[in-house]
């Protein structure tokens, strides 16, 4: 009897939070959501200056993602000079237990993946 070879499974099959990690994990998407979680409705440049190691192309193609994704909220002031501003969306909001409990999650553990990466690259 031949044995069965496995299907080839969509990622969100195997893993059902697959989607939600490349929406909310990705390079920049936390760092952004935090910010306007803890800080408020923010400009461009005010996110720009709180969140300094992105350059505005790729904090331009977050946010639109972001908006996209529903997580950020885009206001646009028909002013002179315009005015945009970026908030947090209530589902943007929801995130924020999950954030919590990362956090929890690496005041607790972080310095024993530390110790393991030492432990680790000492035997190399």
């Amino acid at each position: 009897m031949a044995a069965k070879t496995a299907e080839p499974v969509a990622p969100e099959q195997a893993c059902p939070i697959a989607p939600v990690v490349d929406i909310v994990f990705s390079r920049w998407t936390t760092p952004i959501l935090w910010t306007l979680h803890e800080y408020g409705r923010q400009r461009f440049g005010e996110l720009e200056r709180r969140i300094t190691t992105i350059t505005p192309k790729v904090l331009t193609q977050r946010l639109r993602q972001l908006e996209r994704d529903g997580l950020v909220v885009r206001t646009y002031h028909p002013e002179v000079p315009p005015r945009v501003e970026y908030e947090i969306s209530d589902l943007g909001r929801s995130l924020a237990p999950l954030f919590a409990h990362l956090s929890e999650w690496a005041a607790a553990n972080l310095p024993k993946v530390e110790q393991a990466r030492r432990t680790y690259d000492a035997r190399s």
